[in-house]
């Protein structure tokens, strides 16, 4: 089953703008997923538009990015 536009559209996004923060704070995904407690792919995924991040994984980054969760989302 293929996501909506709307839906893609926003994972999309989303997985742009943890990368820009990424790179921003300058972590790579092996050390940013290493510091977060996931698995480097699930950094991938997310940032390539793949999967949406769960709750838990979403906090676990932005607390390791030093960066309130809004900040993740500033702009979508």
């Amino acid at each position: 089953m293929s996501r909506s536009t709307n839906e893609a559209k926003y994972l999309s996004a989303f997985g742009k703008r943890l990368a820009e923060v990424r790179r921003a704070k300058g972590f790579t995904q092996e050390s940013l997923a290493e510091k977060a407690n996931v698995t480097a792919l699930t950094v991938a995924y997310i940032e390539q538009g793949r999967q949406w991040p769960r709750i838990a994984t979403l906090h676990s980054l932005a607390k390791s990015l030093g960066v309130p969760v809004a900040e993740l989302f500033k702009g979508l």
